[in-house]
């Protein structure tokens, strides 16, 4: 059974709904696609069976000739069109690889193709809005079109002009069928299996990690899980509904927010019988966390694994609630927390613990899943530009209905923008205003639960075998540093950073000339010359919160002693016993935290600016439109480098600050004729003009240093009496 929160789409002249026959339509097409495809796999086995072959070796003639027409009915495209590949080893399946990298797509693939432009037709009716969008539109085209470097580059631009948030709710409908047509055109024909499965609407049930080994999914699944019962605030326990129903289960589930915490609760129905309910709230926003299971990783490990450390530790939260064998329960969750609960539900063992009566998930990727108990009710609830229920393998208007006994509500929200779509608030919200009939329909069916909450109890959830995020390189001890953006502990820590270092020899004298006016400060030579450095920096995670991070620096000497050769000497020292550096001449970063840090603690003169950066392939690019400065190139081939751990330098007041910074990540050195870097006419002060009085402004870097993706971290600045 499923309930559509939307409008009837256009009426065709018999009366049909235009929706409705085309998803009709693609579900036959996928029958002749998987007909043809039948066809193919008999050919195919046919071919490389042994008996034909010892029948060619004895009689070389005909026995020759009918392999040969095997071969050709199966691979030319005027026949099956596709590959030999179901043959399990051997020359058919070189053949097939060769036929798929060579271009040629299976008569079943591209028809199968055709089934899924049926299906996003279906899905245009509802939103016409992505045939209008341009970005929608380029991204589609070149999806279908098997134009693999197009692909990527309208979804970047989609992702640029659009923001993340907008793009991820837009293709939401279509991210199903988008990825289903890619695997099927893939030049890798493993990947037919999963197009097949995306083609045939199902639920990636029989191998849903398609590619990604189950072997190493199990190994990341090393967390025991633990359940510890946890007290409510006053605060809390006044927001608890005091009376079943799906609503207050829902608001329940809100005001536990995404901490790590579920709430089982005893509720007595009309009948006099005590019953349960387990209600678990969906994944932490942000990075991994250390301390649950309820974060993103966990949420990996649930849709594609019946045990993780959610589902055990939701176990030990029963067993010590005490809820007695044989007990009616129901599980309702938001998100993993319905994933999670749906995991508890398809266990057989725990099945015969409890009579699990009905499940009720929310904006969660269920259909993949199956509950022991064919008695067991269950209801999944998603909105179509929610991204987070595509995950299962099934986008939004899917034309194949894996469990028709199911009630299911796909509705279009008022709202867009991803992630609020996903945000249990707003499913509360369109259940009451927008499909109150599916939260009329759900809370008939919970009509034993409808009655007074008795007991509630709430458990705090933890993954306790997991490491600490960054083990061992930033697992280090931190001390709070009050600041004027409020207190940051320090060392500040990068969990995940992308850098570019452009190297420029550069006049000494005029290198001299921008550093601060005192006697002892003198820039490194390298011969005649000075070395100036251009940092890019895009920190996608760190404690002080994501930002990009441009940086114009200079080699200065030992400020007591320097000497001509203390760069190269300094190279053989530890880190943290080196006395030259790189003098920071200005800095521009993206967000305000990073701004304050770098001024009061790190003593760097800092703006605040508009900047992005992709530095994690060959080709590097970077650029902030505030500063007028735009880096980019492809990077010739590389060679190995130790990890560059360096010193930087800053001034407050009459002190020189010195900060430590410790890296660690796969550094690269490159010859920069590839690189190059511009500045607009009127790019503003005082960067750029640092720049052009460097002559770096129409100069090639000498080298470059890369690191595609590493960690860092930066300690408090000392203060130095010079």
């Amino acid at each position: 059974m499923r309930a559509e929160g939307t409008a009837p789409g256009r009426p065709v002249p018999d009366g049909q709904d235009v929706q409705e026959l085309l998803r009709r339509c693609a579900r036959d097409v996928v029958d002749v696609a998987e007909g043809i495809r039948a066809v193919s796999a008999r050919t195919s086995t046919a071919l490389f069976s042994p008996d034909l072959a010892a029948s060619a070796r004895r009689r070389p003639r005909t026995g020759l000739a009918a392999r040969w027409a095997l071969l050709r009915a199966l691979t030319n495209k005027q026949g099956l069109g596709g590959s030999a590949i179901t043959a399990p080893k051997g020359v058919g399946h070189v053949l097939g690889a060769a036929g798929e990298v060579l271009g040629r797509e299976s008569l079943a693939a591209l028809v199968a193709v055709g089934s899924l432009r049926l299906r996003i037709a279906a899905v245009l009716i509802d939103h016409p809005e992505f045939e209008r969008d341009p970005g929608m539109r380029r991204l589609t085209e070149a999806v279908t079109a098997d134009r693999d470097l197009e692909s990527v580059r309208a979804l970047r631009a989609l992702f640029r002009d659009q923001g993340a948030q907008r793009a991820l709710s837009g293709l939401a409908p279509l991210l199903a069928e988008l990825l289903a047509i890619r695997a099927l055109l893939d030049e890798d024909p493993q990947n037919d299996e999963t197009g097949w499965a995306l083609a045939a609407g199902r639920a990636l049930s029989a191998d849903p990690l398609h590619g990604v080994s189950a072997a190493r999914v199990a190994h990341l699944d090393k967390g025991e899980g633990a359940a510890e019962a946890v007290e409510l605030t006053d605060q809390e326990r006044q927001v608890i509904a005091p009376e079943g129903s799906f609503l207050g289960f829902l608001r329940n589930i809100e005001m536990l927010s995404t901490d790590g915490r579920i709430l089982v609760q005893n509720v007595r129905g009309p009948d006099g019988v005590v019953r349960y309910v387990v209600q678990a709230p969906g994944m932490a926003p942000g990075r991994p966390r250390n301390d649950s299971p309820q974060d993103f990783v966990g949420a990996w490990r649930n849709l594609f694994l019946t045990d993780s450390p959610y589902t055990r530790s939701i176990l030990l939260a029963l067993d010590d609630y005490g809820i007695p064998r044989g007990a009616d329960l129901a599980l309702i969750g938001h998100s993993e927390g319905g994933i999670a609960l749906m995991n508890l539900a398809q266990d057989e063992e725990f099945c015969r613990t409890y009579r699990v009566t009905h499940v009720v998930a929310v904006g969660s990727p269920v259909d993949s899943k199956r509950p022991a108990d064919p008695r067991t009710w269950v209801a999944s609830i998603t909105n179509q530009h929610d991204i987070v229920p595509v995950l299962d393998g099934r986008g939004a208007g899917s034309a194949f209905d894996p469990h028709p006994a199911w009630y299911e509500v796909d509705y279009i929200g008022p709202g867009h923008e991803f992630p609020l779509c996903h945000m249990i608030h707003e499913y509360i919200e369109h259940l009451r205003t927008v499909i109150p009939e599916a939260r009329e329909r759900v809370d008939d069916a919970l009509a034993p639960y409808r009655g007074p909450v008795v007991r509630t109890q709430a458990y705090q959830l933890k993954d306790r075998a997991n490491p600490p995020e960054g083990y061992p390189f930033l697992t280090l001890p931190t001390a709070s540093v009050p600041t004027a953006a409020g207190p940051v502990d320090v060392p500040v820590r990068y969990y995940d950073s992308s850098a570019a270092h452009l190297c420029f020899p550069v006049h000494a004298a005029m290198a001299r000339s921008l550093l601060p006016d005192v006697t002892w400060l003198a820039p490194s030579r390298l011969g005649s010359r000075a070395m100036a450095v251009l940092s890019v920096y895009e920190h996608r995670c760190t404690t002080i919160g994501p930002y990009t991070e441009i940086v114009l620096s200079v080699l200065v000497d030992d400020l007591w002693r320097p000497s001509p050769y203390d760069i190269a000497l300094d190279l053989l020292r530890r880190v943290d016993l080196r006395r030259t550096g790189r003098y920071v001449l200005s800095l521009a970063v993206t967000s305000e935290e990073a701004r304050v840090v770098a001024q009061e603690i790190w003593g760097q003169p800092v703006l605040r600016v508009t900047a992005e950066a992709d530095l994690m392939g060959r080709e590097i690019r970077a650029g902030s439109p505030d500063l007028g400065i735009t880096v980019g190139g492809r990077l010739g081939r590389g060679v190995p480098c130790p990890e560059a751990d360096w010193i930087l330098y800053g001034r407050r007041g009459g002190s020189t600050v010195r900060t430590l910074v410790r890296a660690h990540g796969r550094l690269r050195l490159h010859r920069g004729g590839g690189i190059g870097l511009r500045l607009d006419t009127a790019a503003a002060e005082p960067f750029a003009g640092q720049l052009r009085r460097l002559g770096i402004d129409t100069a090639r870097p000498l080298f470059v240093l890369t690191c595609p993706q590493f960690m860092l971290h930066r300690s408090a600045g000392a203060l130095l009496p010079r």
